[in-house]
């Protein structure tokens, strides 16, 4: 047996958005049903290079398929300035559930983007309302780009606003949609008001205020993955139909982390975690509901389930390089 090593253009092109948003949907459900395996992220930090390494791990049994797979994944401010590499790298291990054996070693960077904007997808056909055709966008960085991508899947997306404090990532970000959608580069303000709101920024003071919103828009935040990090009003954290992704994270490093931490928000605030809405066992969107938000840390389900389409499509196109990485003699 031998294990398939897929780069980063591998797996884009083996990734299509639509398998991808229902692989993640189902992994939400499976979770919701008690179907996962996720241990809380480890971590190794090394201040001496101003960096840290995380690993994580999950199981997910989606009913018509299982997977297995463990992403390392790194965060190291320094690199783009003292090395000329990314800031994040990630290496994902795909593995088979029955026999441990490993399937495929793939990139994990755009793995990890893909699948955060599948995440976004699936809050937005859940929460935002059936009509949408704006999408704000604020921070036009990669993440954008999936988002929109990812958005555009489950609703009819027509008009774009892109904020964005670089105006050559703005330009550039309507350069590359302008002849699929009515984009153009605005302010903060002009993106949220737009039926659907996607935040991508690092800022650790809100940016986002609670009149800017539409009176029944959807908000992704997905900014904030550390401690101390909040995107938006606390006034519309409060205000929201607050949905967010998991529990343990969100409240330690999620856009709700610091009015949480402060007792602004408790459990009473929250609606419930996106799982159990894709299961049905929770309300999505309601005709009575105003604002929501969607708080997206980012699971190692997801990782799985976006792995778990990338190997497959991968396997049935021939794609990537097979190689011998394991002793199989079992005698």
């Amino acid at each position: 047996m031998q294990t398939l090593l897929l780069g980063a253009d591998a797996v884009e092109d083996h990734a299509a958005m639509p398998a991808v948003i229902n692989a993640v949907a189902a992994a939400f459900a499976a979770d919701a049903r008690e179907s996962t395996i996720m241990p809380a992220k480890s971590y190794i930090d090394l201040p001496q290079y101003n960096g840290d390494f995380r690993s994580m791990p999950a199981y997910v049994n989606a009913e018509t398929w299982d997977a297995v797979a463990i992403k390392w994944v790194n965060v190291h401010l320094d690199n783009p300035r003292d090395h000329d590499l990314p800031t994040v790298l990630g290496t994902l291990i795909y593995s088979d559930p029955e026999t441990a054996f490993p399937l495929a070693v793939m990139d994990g960077t755009v793995l990890t983007r893909l699948r955060t904007g599948a995440a976004a997808a699936v809050a937005t056909d859940h929460l935002a309302v059936a009509d949408a055709d704006s999408l704000g966008l604020v921070g036009a960085g990669t993440q954008a780009y999936t988002q929109l991508d990812a958005i555009s899947v489950v609703r009819d997306i027509e008009t774009v606003v892109v904020a964005d404090r670089d105006t050559e990532k703005q330009q550039a970000f309507v350069d590359t949609f302008t002849d699929r959608f009515d984009v153009r580069a605005g302010p903060i303000e002009d993106a949220a008001g737009c039926d659907v709101l996607s935040t991508i920024t690092p800022v650790e003071s809100p940016i986002v205020d609670r009149e800017w919103l539409g009176e029944r828009t959807h908000v992704n935040a997905i900014g904030a993955d550390a401690a101390g990090k909040q995107e938006h009003d606390e006034r519309t954290l409060l205000d929201a139909k607050l949905v967010i992704d998991n529990y343990e994270q969100c409240t330690h490093s999620g856009e709700i982390n610091v009015p949480w931490g402060g007792g602004v928000l408790t459990d009473t605030d929250l609606h419930g975690e996106l799982g159990d809405i894709v299961a049905g066992t929770l309300s999505g969107r309601t005709d009575d509901d105003g604002i929501t938000l969607f708080d997206s840390t980012g699971l190692a389900i997801q990782d799985v389930a976006a792995a778990h389409v990338v190997y497959e499509n991968a396997s049935d196109d021939g794609d990537g390089t097979a190689f011998s990485l394991v002793d199989t003699d079992a005698t």
